[in-house]
């Protein structure tokens, strides 16, 4: 937002002809991501670099057809008005809320030309900076900048998966150096470490009105380990994540000081960021716990061990040393605040510090809240109380569902004034006739299916597959038949395996003489997760087996492009974690908002959107009941995932009329959109944080 008056540094590589000028504030505000007039104007410039995932910054850079563009009065035009839209919504928007809000995270998803994230908590965080731009919401969003990014993923021949770090070079992306508000010289900081100082500079991301501030020790004046401490997102090692999530909280917070930004909340986006607290200590004194814990927020995005940072104390204790030296808090007095809810002795646990420290703590569904509140209700002395995520719909919606519910009477715009809108006006597709309803998904469905041939072709080139195999992988996926989408990190607790852990039932549901059925799978395993990375080996093996090849897919390299590809094109949205482990599960939520009913286990946020009756959004795998014994759950859950899909499912799709139009089914389509595009948005979302956690 323009009133916080983040100095920074002009692109050192935008240097455009007079008549294109207006490309570079268009290419340095990341609202191009969610503007599509923006896109198109990119996109227009050089479609093989955009296909190619080059955001707009190096499209400028590299294109050799920008200079075709200079005479093109048409072209100038557009780019004049994509100019004027975005100064209006920059000096448009006011807000009821009046203290600043720093927001925290250790990654952010905002593009897949800029993958700063590796997957749903970045894609969320992206989501909520988003929306508090165009809510205008005085807000700072804080994180690093990962010189390597997370990894781009390759699925070898054997269903291996291979990992290829990109190379983020500052000068090719949509970042400003920060500039020290008293010299005007690139702001250098420091955090002190045993026996040696790291310094830090900082890039600004502008994200339509709000600010970015990306953390970076890739500098000469630091050793070359140093150096390497922001280059890659959730590294193995737990030195280098200790030292990452130390630069992120303390060093975050010393930015916001030397900008002179003094936040009113302080909001932990998973604990990754907890040692912001210690710093804010540090700068408030002795007694200061009481005022940090009443401006300081948690949210907790899993339930799942490995998503809680926890360490060695003996490792904290040795690389906190230095700047413990003066602290008002002892480290002994430190990892008390830091004991686990178990009382592990030698663990300092993140999440616990941050329970402990912040006057509101929150899970992302209703469900995960309680789930939370029973695990941590101890340490944070109060209720974990559920505050469900909602999805950025601009970013999110395909073009044709998007226009369809403009029609319909639902509304888009940035607001002027913070305020809800009717949920009413998103409720008007339930009035849209069935046949525009059926169009508009058959569009995107036919846009995700060229998609995805055009990629499983070039995957398997690469293998080296002959043309007798490559040719029908052109024409493999049939927009057709029933397309099945299963898209998500390959942790083993979401069972990516267990619509195929039956071949019997298996075969009967994809061996369908007259009902042609295909799943798409999509996903990646860290690279310390032996086990999802076995899993994704499983799932591929299917791919390629006689006997299923054509039904089952993998697409590799799961981003956001092919996560929107996904979500506004397949027929259902399939997720089967174990429950109570998935927090919230975003991505159903975005598919649900495309018209793609889920069929889920009642888990994360289905566990309350899931209708069944005469309003009917989706289906239901099994109950809300689970036993200890996890084989013997995934085995009932498999057969109620068969049962549901055999005996309710495909017949309803597959039913049609004198027309060949699935009206049972395009009924379920309505009831999906109307009761998630306003419920399960992050314009829901931030209205509810606004009104429960930041004020």
């Amino acid at each position: 937002m323009s009133e916080l008056n983040i100095p920074v540094a002009p692109h050192p590589r935008l240097d455009l002809p007079k008549t294109l000028a207006g490309l570079a504030p268009l290419a340095l505000n990341l609202r191009w991501s969610w503007d599509p007039e923006s896109q198109a104007i990119f996109r227009d410039i050089d479609p093989t670099l955009w296909a190619e995932r080059a955001g707009p910054v190096k499209i400028l850079q590299q294109s050799p057809h920008l200079h075709e563009r200079e005479k093109d009065k048409a072209f100038t035009a557009r780019i004049q008005a994509a100019c004027e839209r975005l100064e209006a919504y920059q000096s448009s928007g006011k807000s009821k809320e009046k203290g600043l809000i720093a927001y925290f995270c250790a990654e952010y998803g905002l593009h897949e030309s800029f993958a700063l994230y590796s997957g749903g908590l970045g894609i969320l965080a992206g989501d909520h900076c988003k929306e508090a731009s165009d809510l205008a919401l005085p807000f700072v969003a804080i994180g690093l900048y990962y010189r390597r990014g997370f990894f781009y993923q390759v699925v070898d021949a054997e269903g291996r998966q291979e990992h290829l770090y990109p190379a983020f070079d500052p000068e090719q992306y949509p970042v400003q150096e920060v500039l020290d508000p008293k010299t005007q010289s690139p702001l250098r900081l420091r955090l002190e470490f045993p026996g040696r100082s790291v310094a830090f500079r900082v890039w600004r991301v502008q994200c339509g009105r709000i600010p970015m501030l990306l953390l970076d020790t890739d500098l000469p004046e630091n050793s070359p380990a140093d150096r390497k401490i922001t280059s890659q997102l959730y590294t193995s090692g737990r030195e280098m994540r200790l030292h990452q999530e130390i630069v992120l909280g303390m060093g975050g917070v010393k930015v916001l000081s030397a900008l002179g930004l003094k936040p009113s909340v302080f909001h932990m986006n998973e604990g990754h960021s907890a040692f912001l607290l210690l710093q804010r200590m540090k700068d408030l004194g002795n007694g200061s716990e009481s005022t940090i814990k009443k401006s300081s927020i948690l949210t907790i995005h899993t339930p799942v061990a490995a998503g809680n940072e926890r360490f060695d104390a003996a490792l904290v204790e040795r690389t906190l040393s230095e700047e413990l030296k003066g602290a008002p808090i002892s480290f002994a007095e430190l990892a008390k605040l830091a004991v686990d809810s178990e009382k592990t002795k030698g663990i300092f646990d993140l999440t616990a510090l941050a329970l402990r420290l912040s006057r509101l703590q929150n899970g992302v569904s209703l469900l995960h809240g309680k789930t939370a509140d029973g695990t941590w209700r101890k340490v944070a002395g109060q209720e974990v109380i559920g505050l469900t995520n909602g999805v950025h719909m601009p970013t999110w919606l395909g073009p044709e569902m998007r226009t369809l519910m403009e029609r319909s009477g639902a509304s888009f715009a940035e607001v002027t004034q913070f305020d809800t809108l009717d949920q009413s006006d998103w409720r008007g597709i339930l009035k849209a006739s069935d046949e525009e309803v059926w169009a508009a998904h058959q569009a995107q469905k036919a846009r995700l299916v060229a998609f995805a041939n055009q990629r499983m072709f070039e995957q398997h080139a690469r293998h080296g597959e002959g043309p007798s195999q490559l040719d029908p992988l052109l024409e493999a996926l049939d927009p057709e038949a029933f397309i099945i989408g299963f898209a998500r990190r390959f942790a083993t607790y979401k069972r990516a395996h267990l619509i195929l852990s039956n071949a019997r039932r298996f075969a009967k549901i994809f061996g369908h003489k007259h009902q042609k059925v295909q799943i798409v799978f999509a996903g990646k395993a860290h690279p310390a997760d032996r086990a999802g990375q076995s899993l994704i080996a499983k799932v591929y093996a299917q791919t390629v087996a006689p006997k299923f090849r054509g039904k089952v897919f993998f697409l590799e390299d799961y981003d956001m492009e092919v996560g929107r590809m996904l979500v506004q094109g397949v027929d259902i949205w399939l997720n089967n974690p174990r429950r109570p482990l998935e927090a919230s599960g975003t991505s159903g939520m975005k598919a649900a908002a495309n018209g793609v009913p889920n069929v889920s286990v009642l888990d994360g946020w289905w566990d309350e959107a899931y209708r069944a009756g005469k309003t009917r959004n989706g289906w239901a795998v099994g109950g809300r009941k689970t036993v200890a014994d996890e084989k013997a759950q995934d085995k009932a859950d498999a057969e109620a995932l068969y049962d549901v899909l055999e005996q309710e499912v495909l017949p309803l799709y597959f039913g049609r009329d004198g027309e060949g139009l699935p009206k049972g089914w395009v009924q379920v389509m309505k009831e999906s959109i109307a009761s998630s595009a306003w419920q399960f948005s992050t314009r829901r979302m931030l209205e509810e944080y606004c009104e429960r956690m930041y004020r």
